[in-house]
């Protein structure tokens, strides 16, 4: 009998060894863009490391279902914007964006502050699926077909969610100043 191995708190027999290594590779590679992706999602640190973590195990138990092993980051992506949308949909606060990365100077900072947080609340204005195709496309640089696989819509769907939600962004930007 092969040794079992203790994997996220489960006995496991040694095929299991390779869909940890497979997930642990994929966490290597991506946690830290699925993390900034959850980051602007949520706003939050501690809840967008939740919601990832959560996504990876999610990645570890299903691995033996996967059609596509190829296809696991997208899996992973899925799993990350849906884990989003439950705490987002939990809140009963608005959303208020915690984290700011490090600014040169103590007048960069006012301005920029600002004008990310002007952004970000005007983001999450925006219907849920406005606000994951831009964050998709342009935080995380995703191509449009990378987008509609991960969101599970049309290419053509991206394309006008990501005009209207650009349109409708811009609008409330305006409105501000």
């Amino acid at each position: 009998m092969e040794a079992e191995a203790v994997v996220f708190g489960r006995a496991m027999d040694g095929h299991s060894e390779d869909v940890a290594t497979a997930v642990t590779a994929l966490y290597e590679g991506h946690a830290l863009g699925l993390m900034r992706l959850a980051l602007v999602m949520v706003g939050d640190r501690p809840t967008a490391e939740d919601v990832v973590q959560e996504a990876f195990l999610g990645l570890y138990r299903r691995w033996p279902h996967l059609r596509d092993r190829d296809r696991a980051l997208t899996y992973a992506r899925s799993a990350v914007l849906n884990g989003c949308r439950n705490v987002l949909r939990r809140r009963r606060l608005p959303f208020r964006a915690e984290h700011l990365p490090p600014i040169w100077s103590a007048e960069a900072a006012a301005i920029v502050g600002e004008d990310r947080r002007e952004v970000m609340t005007a983001l999450h204005r925006l219907p849920a699926r406005q606000r994951e195709a831009l964050v998709l496309r342009y935080f995380c640089e995703l191509s449009e077909a990378e987008i509609a696989e991960t969101m599970r819509i049309s290419r053509g769907t991206v394309k006008s969610t990501t005009s209207r939600a650009m349109a409708a962004l811009a609008r409330m930007l305006r409105e501000v100043q």
